[in-house]
């Protein structure tokens, strides 16, 4: 990308901003009532229980208070067996429709600033998916991130609750360069109030250090094994030392290997080509341990001993398996913004740009990547481990919310149970953050976080898309049907598809101060 590229990208992103800014909604749901019951719904509870329903679910005060079984499908209900409502309460007919926790998405960057995605933008696109808490794994910094968290928590903006880690080093003057920086900067970055810390990598003193003090601190880490360091240190290193999650899967074939210590990088690899590092990724679990091998078993139960968690984001890689099929997903031309468009596009610049020449090889070499990633997670899961879903969304071709329920399909591909795939998105991921006693599951006591939708998301994970799932009527109809109902948080109840169209006003906007219409690569 030349000088004046950029240069140009810069103003007319700037130029957005404004427009977004000027026309963000005042909508920010209905609610807190001192009551609310959720009337007549099918309760999917996310600790792998089967649906049970009908149900009336009561909320005071944001808390969970009641989960009352009122009658048996196709049957009337008993008006004498329903909860009753108090005055200045709210009543939610919720009859035929499904309810599930609140999604909890483990890897959610709010936006950035070369994608030109401001948290408005991405806060709506993910609670119109219903999630409802996000762990972001560094971003532009704590400060940001931090405030954004307090006004989630007051129900000032519409937010998904927020948990901050920091980068390991974001904010140092003189960088983490020792163990005596790198726990000074630990304990401080306790102190400012960050949930966690996210690391990329280090000198292996360092991170040992760094790991065990956060650790002693209470707080909670998730690590991308980077290439620069992980043949010093892969991610069996990092879960003894105390890491609790690692995100996509560097790091795990490296403890792996058994015929050698480095990746088998040809000899004109450069890191900062961005073809050769996703291109050669796309061939390292092949060069892993095989399935079911005893060194492949002895990683997974020492990691399952271990009480680690894994958040694989599979959705995010996906367009190395089928470039076309990421770049021409439908959901593209009306929620996303030309400037995140653009940062999609080739480049040797902008990170996860890298179809520089991305081709069938390179297909075949990633599909085949998949299938051994996710018999890894699929038998982890098998064997009590913990896996959680995170989508890793602004990059790629993928976009926030819509992301994430493609995250929840790729679970299933992967061989998950449905059931066992909402666990990874609820209860796995409240307790991967250490709040499953606040969120996670629909249970007397904890907080009010609900996703509500007209069809049974178990049967087809494409109804809790934005743009529905496709269905032929028996008159020969093609209809859309779906889409999330109600993401209530904290016992606010917010319309999805009122979120959707702010959403889609937003991008229209920005597309007619620009005169924009999207144009895939090269036309």
């Amino acid at each position: 990308m030349s000088k004046s590229r950029i240069l140009v990208n810069l103003i007319i992103f700037l130029a957005n901003l404004s427009f977004v800014f000027a026309q963000t909604s005042d909508y920010k749901g209905e609610g807190p009532f001192n009551q609310l019951i959720i009337r007549g719904v099918t309760l999917i509870n996310g600790n792998g229980a089967p649906p049970i329903g009908p149900v009336d679910i009561v909320v005071e005060n944001n808390r969970i208070t009641a989960v009352q079984t009122v009658g048996y499908p196709g049957v009337p209900i008993n008006p004498e067996r329903r909860p009753k409502l108090k005055p200045g309460g709210r009543e939610l007919n919720a009859e035929g429709m499904y309810l599930l926790p609140g999604f909890v998405d483990m890897h959610g960057h709010i936006g950035g600033v070369s994608q030109g995605a401001e948290p408005d933008y991405v806060f709506r696109l993910w609670m119109a998916h219903g999630v409802t808490t996000v762990r972001e794994p560094s971003g532009r910094g704590l400060d940001f991130a931090l405030k954004l968290k307090k006004q989630s928590e007051k129900n000032e903006i519409v937010s998904p609750r927020i948990f901050a880690y920091t980068s390991f080093g974001q904010g140092s003057k003189d960088g983490v360069n020792s163990v005596t920086q790198a726990l000074e900067w630990v304990r401080q970055n306790a102190a400012k109030g960050a949930d966690g810390i996210k690391f990329f990598g280090a000198a292996p003193d360092i991170m040992q250090a760094s790991l065990e003090e956060n650790k002693k601190l209470g707080k909670r880490s998730a690590m991308h094994h980077a290439q620069m360091d992980v043949a010093g240190w892969n991610v069996l290193h990092s879960a003894r030392a105390g890491l609790t999650s690692m995100e996509h899967w560097y790091g795990l074939p490296e403890a792996l290997f058994e015929d050698r210590t480095v990746q088998n990088y040809p000899p004109d690899y450069n890191y900062q080509n961005e073809q050769n590092r996703f291109e050669e990724a796309g061939k390292l679990w092949k060069q892993a341990a095989k399935p079911y091998s005893e060194k492949w078993n002895a990683v997974m139960n020492e990691l399952i001993s271990l009480d680690f968690t894994i958040d694989p984001t599979f959705n995010i890689y996906e367009a190395n398996r089928d470039f076309q099929r990421a770049r021409r997903a439908e959901w593209h031309e009306d929620y996303t913004l030309p400037s995140l468009w653009r940062f999609y596009q080739p480049s040797k610049i902008s990170h996860g740009s890298y179809w520089h020449d991305w081709g069938t090889e390179q297909e075949v070499s990633w599909k085949e990547n998949y299938k051994l990633w996710m018999t890894f997670v699929n038998e982890y899961k098998n064997r009590g481990g913990r896996v959680t879903a995170g989508s890793d969304s602004g990059f790629i071709f993928q976009l926030y919310g819509f992301a994430y329920i493609r995250e929840l399909e790729l679970l299933r591909e992967a061989g998950f149970h449905p059931l066992e795939v909402i666990r990874s998105a609820t209860l796995n991921g409240a307790e991967a953050l250490g709040v499953a006693d606040k969120i996670g599951s629909v249970e007397v006591g904890k907080l009010a976080d609900f996703v509500i939708v007209e069809e049974n998301p178990l049967a087809n994970f494409k109804v809790l898309y934005g743009t529905g799932a496709i269905r032929l009527t028996e008159n020969n109809e093609v209809i859309r049907t779906g889409g999330v109902k109600y993401t209530i948080k904290d016992g606010i109840i917010y319309d999805a598809k009122r979120l959707l169209k702010e959403v889609k006003d937003m991008v229209d906007t920005a597309k007619q101060k620009e005169n924009f219409t999207i144009k895939q690569p090269g036309f």
